[in-house]
């Protein structure tokens, strides 16, 4: 069985806003939700005493105050459950509210339409890249202190599948319950196991995506250790000549996939189809990735070859390019090894357009594929492909190689450029450790 599988809704928390239509207006807007660690309210409390780790100059993608829906996160979540899984529970209830597969209850009940979904075939799949550090941190340091002083919920708390968990009994989902966990991976391979269990038949409906919330002193200076954060400018400036190491941010990016007769049986608003996943690893290194970019180009040619498209027929590619030297070349050496065997040219629409949504949100971690697969979503809908912030002289970084590396490819720099002839677009997503997953939306067409 293989079965037609598209998108209904959406819900994103981001750090350029706290919902799907304030992210999306804000993107195209030039908005940037950067800011630095000095201004947070915790930094006197909680950074200032880490300077010598993570110094002041480092900034982050923070999501704005969330004004949280009555009842929705009650005040036993808030004691029971960490901060990745409340942005999941508020960023599932805008997907499915988008889907229109809630019922309409008084009070601040919220069930899902049972005329519209069965229960036991509505699957959950989230996942989250570092789940709660800041619990690790602070019952580390009170167990320390005292040796009886362990929240009873701390593992519940920690545990990376419970955002998957606590959404399920949150919208009472039956069906099948997955955690994905593959770093900066985690988004796409997500969206892409929800995308084979309708496939093969064991889900009609899934709630599909990921959540992170790690901003922490703990997390910034095991990233600066490893050199994989900017601490220059605090700029993150995707496949520029100044790139010097990623922005970290939060968020949280939800998406309802349905089998296409499921979505027609109740008339559902249907947004786009996913046609292709592909996914890969490149053996290499657990931080860097190869250098040739061939672990990425699998994953594309996989999830071209699913969905039977061909290189030309791919107008557009939401970049993981996170601003690292070594990423962002890896990344377009395998984008121009995949879908540049020839030329393109002309104003015909064949021209292959990249951009990456991480000068203006950071990188989301294991949130950043869900988060960046429905900013393409929104892509291939409005017809619109967003630029990337940032971005002003393309290559010049040490080691990079203009010719070999990065031309052929048309970086979308100064503003998002209007695109009625797209059909199918890209959504990349790498993690430590050599993942690679490349995800292929499809243009619906009534």
């Amino acid at each position: 069985m293989s079965r037609r599988v598209v998108v209904t809704g959406l819900g994103c928390i981001t750090p350029l806003g706290t919902t799907l239509k304030q992210s999306w207006s804000n993107l195209l807007a030039s908005k940037s939700g950067v800011v630095p660690i000095t201004s947070l309210p915790n930094y006197k409390s909680d950074y200032e005493q880490f300077a010598n780790s993570v110094p002041p100059t480092v900034v982050v993608g923070k999501i704005p105050e969330l004004q949280e829906q009555v009842g929705l996160v009650t005040d036993q979540d808030a004691r029971r459950v960490s901060d990745f899984t409340k942005l999941a529970i508020l960023a599932s209830h805008e997907a499915l509210s988008h889907a229109d597969l809630l019922e309409k209850r008084s009070g601040d009940e919220v069930s899902i339409d049972q005329s519209k979904a069965n229960l036991y075939r509505f699957g959950c799949v989230i996942g989250t890249g570092i789940a709660s550090i800041q619990d690790f941190y602070s019952t580390s340091v009170s167990f320390h202190n005292d040796r009886k002083r362990v929240n009873p919920v701390f593992v519940p708390k920690i545990l990376t599948n419970m955002a998957a968990g606590n959404v399920s009994i949150k919208f009472n989902l039956k069906g099948v319950s997955h955690c994905a966990s593959t770093a900066c991976a985690t988004g796409n391979n997500s969206i892409g196991d929800a995308f084979n269990f309708i496939r093969l038949g064991m889900a009609d409906v899934c709630l599909a995506g990921a959540s992170e919330s790690c901003i922490h002193p703990l997390s910034l200076a095991g990233f600066i250790r490893t050199k994989s954060i900017t601490v220059d400018d605090g700029v993150s400036r995707p496949f520029d000549a100044k790139r010097s190491g990623f922005v970290l941010g939060e968020g949280a990016g939800m998406l309802v996939l349905e089998s296409l007769e499921n979505a027609e049986r109740r008339g559902a608003d249907i947004l786009a189809e996913i046609v292709g996943y592909g996914l890969s690893s490149d053996a290499f290194h657990i931080t860097s990735p190869c250098s040739d970019g061939n672990g990425a180009m699998r994953a594309i040619q996989m999830a071209l070859d699913m969905g039977k498209v061909n290189t030309e027929q791919i107008g557009y590619v939401n970049a993981h390019a996170t601003s690292t030297v070594l990423g962002d070349r890896a990344e377009s050496i395998a984008i121009k090894s995949a879908l540049l065997p020839g030329p393109r040219s002309g104003l015909d629409g064949n021209l292959l357009f990249v951009s990456s949504n991480k000068g203006a949100i950071g990188h989301l971690l294991g949130a950043a594929g869900a988060v960046e697969s429905i900013f393409t979503i929104m892509s291939l809908k409005d017809e619109i492909m967003p630029h990337t912030l940032n971005l002003e002289n393309i290559s010049g970084a040490k080691g990079d190689n203009y010719e070999k590396d990065f031309s052929g490819i048309t970086f979308i720099k100064d503003k998002p450029i209007v695109n009625p002839n797209l059909e199918y677009a890209l959504c990349n997503s790498f993690g430590f450790g050599g993942v690679n997953t490349s995800l292929l939306f499809k243009k619906w067409v009534k």
